[in-house]
């Protein structure tokens, strides 16, 4: 068993001090400017160094003791970047860091020794390391020399450090590594030194998350992905996913509507007087619903009254004196005419009068906007004023626009999601959809699509909402592209 550690007060009381140091820190070369200087408090060393991780920006020295800032082009530089990128993943494999700890001669003694060893002993297979201990000692400071750095660095080690050197790696709380921290002297280091340096370098690492960008969803993503069995099962997931088959829906404004309403039209020409049935009144057959202003066409009906009149006296006269003179009984003739047309003349006159007065051919509601913007308004005969709709008898009439057309045809399906009833849904099936799109009142081109309601339940009339048409089952993929895939394909002409 391996006796405590005995650390002195004024080293503890100088970790809290740099500590402290570290937390006030007001940005990330501050911090830099305090972990590669004022460290040498706590241990003596002639050179440090901070090194950034990749994750933040390219691998590179953000700090050099005894430098305000470090010059990335100086062959020091660059040579002690790659001392440090080896060293950061070296940190990540214990096993690979002890063996490069050792020094020349000292992995061959070993594996002999254990050779040895194994002669007489039975085989049995090492136990992996837990791993919260592979985990302390990937965060754990060690010193090395020139002997642990491949040939190409060891080679310049001499012209640029001295013998001694100690890596105190920066590790966040979520496992990843913030870069680290190299420390360089005469003298070898001591396990004091890794403890003390250690603990300080947990502050460090706590400092610098706070200063760290905050990682993107995408960022978070691919480290939640990292290479291994979890990435291939979502990979494998995410492609299972996008082919499962789903229907293609398209969403439209939609309207109840009547279905199979009688067309009330003007009879004549004339200037509506006034109507005498409300919107969404229900009216019984030959109840009277709007009348036009007859004072024209009693002006007319009283004129030609008065002119049959004058033919039928005149006639009368005629017809007395050609008893005697043959002169009068061929005028008898001509008035006869002239009785006729003004009798034809008050008929048609007393039919336009009974016109004005126009009542329900059937019963219905009488669906029509406010009665203000009709009274007193010019009618040509034939305009349409209002329909008789059946309540129990609508549809529904649905715009879908043009650039949303989901290759809609009759017998589809579809639910309505009425605006003023949020938790009720109504069923229909398409009858009709119209082949040539037309502007609707809201100025979006779109094709009118009517459909009949299926079931009992049916919405009112005049009822509005949302319309959810149902297409055709596609893969996932498609749903996803098809809208970003048109676009495109408009925006690039292909």
């Amino acid at each position: 068993m391996n006796a405590p550690l005995r650390i002195d007060a004024s080293a503890l009381a100088i970790l809290w001090q740099l500590s402290a140091r570290a937390r006030e820190a007001l940005s990330e070369e501050t911090l830099g400017f305090v972990i590669v200087n004022e460290s040498l408090a706590l241990a003596p060393y002639r050179q440090a160094a901070w090194w950034r991780a990749p994750a933040a920006v390219p691998g590179a020295v953000a700090a050099v003791s005894g430098l305000p800032q470090s010059d990335p082009g100086a062959p020091y530089v660059q040579w002690l970047g790659e001392v440090c990128r080896v060293l950061d993943r070296r940190s990540a494999h214990p096993h690979a860091r002890a063996a490069a700890q050792r020094g020349p001669g000292q992995s061959d003694q070993g594996s002999q020794g254990s050779q040895v060893s194994q002669g007489n002993a039975p085989s049995a297979t090492p136990s992996p390391p837990e791993q919260p201990a592979a985990d302390a000692a990937r965060k754990s400071p060690y010193a090395f020399t020139a002997y642990a750095l491949p040939e190409p660095l060891a080679a310049d080690w001499s012209a640029w450090w001295p013998a001694h050197a100690l890596w105190v790696p920066l590790i966040d709380r979520a496992g990843r590594s913030l870069g680290g921290v190299v420390f360089a002297r005469d003298e070898p280091w001591t396990q004091v030194d890794e403890v003390l340096f250690a603990e300080l370098a947990c502050v460090w690492s706590h400092a610098l998350a706070a200063f760290a960008p905050r990682a993107s969803w995408i960022e978070r993503a691919r480290l939640a992905l990292r290479a291994g069995k979890q990435r291939r099962r979502a990979l494998v997931a995410l492609a299972c996913a996008l082919v499962v088959p789903v229907p293609l829906t398209v969403l439209a404004p939609a309207e109840v509507t009547p279905k199979d309403p009688f067309v009330v039209r003007s009879p004549l020409d004339g200037v509506i007087d006034r109507l005498i049935a409300q919107p969404n009144q229900r009216v019984a057959a030959g109840a009277p619903l709007f009348a036009l202003d007859s004072t024209a066409l009693a002006s007319r009906y009283a004129l030609a009254n008065k002119n049959y009149a004058t033919a039928q006296e005149e006639y009368r006269q005629t017809a007395q004196l050609a008893v005697t003179d043959d002169k009068d009984r061929l005028d008898m003739a001509l008035r006869k005419g002239k009785l006729d047309a003004s009798a034809v003349e008050l008929d048609y006159t007393a039919r336009e009068l009974a016109r004005v007065r126009v009542s329900a051919p059937r019963a219905g509601v009488a669906v029509f906007s406010d009665p203000n913007d009709w009274n007193g308004k010019a009618v040509s005969i034939g305009e349409k004023v209002m329909l008789l709709a059946d309540p129990a008898h609508v549809e529904l009439t649905a715009w879908v626009p043009a650039a949303d057309n989901v290759d809609v045809v009759p017998g589809a399906t579809l639910t309505l999601y009425p605006k003023s009833s949020p938790l009720a849904a109504y069923d229909a099936r398409i009858d009709t959809v119209a082949y040539h799109a037309e502007p609707t009142p809201d100025g979006i081109v779109a094709y009118r699509v009517r459909a009949t309601f299926v079931g009992a339940a049916q919405p009112p009339l005049g009822a509005m909402g949302t319309a959810r048409i149902h297409g055709r089952w596609v893969p996932l993929a498609y749903w996803l592209l098809r809208r970003p895939l048109a676009s495109a394909r408009q925006w690039l002409g292909w």
